[in-house]
């Protein structure tokens, strides 16, 4: 049985190591955390591409009247920043 092109003695020596370094107590929560952070690189890899199709298909069940307050939002928010940074440039 091969893992990452490393057979079952060095796949042991690896864990008797971190055996060693991080103790019998901490083992099985560095296991969980090393879980989940495969788990979440895994996701982050294939899910990127679907989570924007999703966007883009909400946007585009989402009602008109919804849409057009959330662009008056972000251009009012744009204009804000606008001005407060041609604010700071006269005062500055």
């Amino acid at each position: 049985m091969k893992i990452f092109g490393l057979g079952m003695p060095e796949l042991l020596i690896i864990l008797g190591v971190a055996l060693l370094i991080f103790g019998p107590k901490h083992l099985p929560k560095l296991g969980a955390s090393l879980g989940k952070t495969i788990k979440n690189l895994r996701d982050g890899i294939s899910g990127g591409d679907s989570s924007k199709a999703a966007e883009a298909e909400e946007e585009e069940a989402e009602p008109a009247p919804k849409r057009k307050k959330k662009l008056a939002a972000a251009s009012t928010t744009s204009s804000t920043e606008s001005s407060v940074e041609e604010a700071a440039t006269v005062q500055g």
